[in-house]
């Protein structure tokens, strides 16, 4: 099943003081070169969202999406620009600042919706929901686009009032981990 992915990479990154999380180094790569190289064999189409230093995202050679709304609303935009422009039926959302993203995130997802007769499936592990790793039919933009203008922003309010369903990949909880700090970021590249 051909799917397209978006690598949410456009927030403004307040806890690690506005730098442009996937453009920093974890073991001499870029933290969105990790998540490509993970992506890349998953899905047929990759974006990237970001809306600053556009022109270092734009070296990695896929096109790259910035939001519509100037005001930084937040993964959701991401969201919307995946669904417009995406080539295939699925469309994967991925953080920037997750480099161990597991390599069957895709296909387990897929699996996961297939089983629940599901539109949007959603990674969750050790009891936690990961909203931004998340695959979702095309056919669920009209409702995010409704939700959007009428003001509200909280990924996993909108995810849950669709047809939805959780994936458990606590097997592999590790693969989630979130860069949100530089403490984060450290800790990481220690543990490497």
């Amino acid at each position: 099943m051909p799917i397209s992915s978006i690598i949410l990479s456009g927030g403004r990154a307040t806890r690690m003081g506005g730098v442009n999380k996937g453009l920093l180094l974890l073991q001499q790569k870029l933290l969105v070169a990790h998540v490509i190289e993970r992506l890349k064999p998953q899905v047929n189409e990759i974006f990237i969202n970001a809306n600053r230093e556009i022109t270092s995202y734009e070296t990695f050679g896929y096109p790259v999406l910035q939001d519509e709304n100037k005001e930084f609303i937040g993964p959701l935009a991401g969201f919307s620009l995946g669904l417009q422009h995406a080539k295939h039926e699925y469309v994967l959302t991925v953080p920037c600042d997750s480099p161990l993203l597991p390599l069957d995130l895709a296909k387990r997802l897929l699996n996961g919706m297939t089983e629940a007769l599901a539109d949007i499936a959603v990674a969750s592990s050790d009891e936690n929901v990961h909203p931004v790793s998340c695959l979702m039919k095309k056919s669920v933009l009209p409702s995010l686009t409704d939700y959007l203008v009428s003001g509200e922003r909280k990924v996993s309010t909108w995810q849950e009032s669709q047809k939805y369903v959780e994936v458990d990949f606590s097997d592999c909880s590790e693969a989630f981990t979130n860069l949100n700090t530089f403490e984060d970021l450290r800790a990481l590249e220690l543990k490497l």
